[in-house]
């Protein structure tokens, strides 16, 4: 028979696993989620307008795309807290955002803070330049974020994409599934 005493040591090696889990859970960031001022590839469109909402960035505009009806593109403003106002572009399939940019001239200093979020985020990555343009890029699976930025006209132009490749993939499997090829049309002369 176990006393009070070896009941609770034996409750207290039981259960430290579990607990020690679960506050690992809790503390641990979460790096595959890929998100940048609260927004995320993969994220519903009407989480992202809720999130707009909640600060100060309007009204998200979406229209459905002619080719595809599953796809819609919207397009909203945010003002930054450094100033200046970034355009933010959203490309969703089945109402969940594969692709998220926000773009525009940015304000002194507001560069170097994105940068400085993302790699406290996410680590320090090299730099790549192709031409006039840098880029920092992380990818987490199946996830990417990637801040980019030139000077154009003497002002610096940024611009942070967040793609999720799970939403991409689903489009694309179920895209080519149901794609027919349409038949070429003749071209008509005219006389």
């Amino acid at each position: 028979m176990l006393t009070p005493v070896r009941a609770l040591a034996v409750a207290t090696l039981l259960l430290a696993p579990t607990l020690l889990g679960a506050n690992a859970a809790i503390t641990a960031p979460d790096t595959a989620g890929l998100q940048f001022l609260g927004f995320r590839a993969g994220a519903r469109l009407d989480e992202l307008q809720l999130h707009l909402r909640g600060n100060g960035g309007g009204r998200m505009r979406c229209r459905q795309s002619r080719v595809d009806r599953r796809v819609n593109e919207c397009r909203a403003a945010i003002s930054g807290p450094e100033g200046r106002s970034v355009e933010l572009w959203v490309s969703a399939m089945d109402s969940l955002a594969g692709v998220i940019t926000l773009s525009g001239v940015v304000a002194p200093g507001q560069l170097e803070n994105w940068r400085e979020t993302l790699e406290e985020s996410y680590g320090r990555v090299g730099t790549s330049v192709q031409g006039a343009q840098r880029m920092l890029q992380w990818v987490r699976r199946g996830r990417m974020i990637r801040l980019t930025w030139r000077l154009e006209r003497g002002q610096k132009v940024a611009s942070v994409s967040l793609v999720d490749g799970h939403v991409l993939d689903g489009w694309g499997r179920s895209s080519s599934a149901s794609t027919t090829p349409v038949p070429a049309q003749p071209t008509s002369r005219a006389r």
